[in-house]
């Protein structure tokens, strides 16, 4: 396919009233960009990892009443599933694209990370980028600026994902809807290839 970027469509297919209602347009709209940024993107991750790593584009199979409030396609380096694994994420909420590195509820290794990563605060902060920001929580749109975190904010991030079954981090950049709209597929690719190269560190650490 010709990927043109996200458009205002895709956003709003978010607002659509009941599942097959929503997943119908889903399916239509967004997935095909999800496979494609998947495939794409798949073999750009492997090179950046060093080892491969495999898209899973989200089915949503599990939800039999509540639409989702937000699609992804994930990329971990095993072909079967991704949420036990430290993982990218490229996807859209209503308001906006994101573009993650995960470590969530699922993952059974999430304390050895937690504790590893509670000692990297210094290297954090000198490689991640301090726009760039962090979330406990997959499940919610919001996230905080790492400028904006103190370390003793970062710590207890990481100290939870030790100590807490629910607990998550996700690390990334959101880019609103209004802007996504406004670049073309080339240019949207383009951000998000460098996004990932800055996140490689972070991933490298897991």
């Amino acid at each position: 396919m010709n990927f043109n970027g996200f458009t205002q469509a895709d956003f709003d297919v978010f607002r659509i009233d009941g599942l097959d209602e929503r997943m119908t347009a889903l399916k239509a709209l967004i997935r095909p960009k999800l496979e494609f940024l998947g495939d794409h993107f798949a073999g750009e991750l492997s090179v950046l990892a060093g080892n491969e790593m495999f898209p899973h584009v989200a089915k949503h199979a599990r939800r039999t009443v509540n639409p989702p409030n937000d699609t992804w396609v994930a990329f971990a380096d095993n072909k079967r599933g991704y949420k036990k694994h430290p993982h990218f994420q490229i996807g859209l909420w209503e308001s906006h694209l994101f573009i993650w590195y995960a470590v969530i509820d699922e993952a059974p290794n999430k304390a050895v990370i937690g504790s590893f990563l509670e000692k990297k605060i210094p290297y954090l902060r000198k490689n991640i980028p301090s726009e760039f920001l962090w979330s406990d929580d997959h499940r919610k749109p919001e996230a905080t600026k790492m400028k904006d975190l103190s370390d003793e904010q970062l710590l207890h991030l990481f100290q939870r994902l030790q100590s807490v079954k629910k607990s998550e981090i996700l690390c990334g950049v959101h880019l609103p809807r209004e802007k996504a709209i406004q670049l073309n597929g080339p240019d949207l690719v383009t951000f998000i290839y460098d996004a990932f190269v800055k996140l490689i560190p972070l991933y490298k650490l897991s």
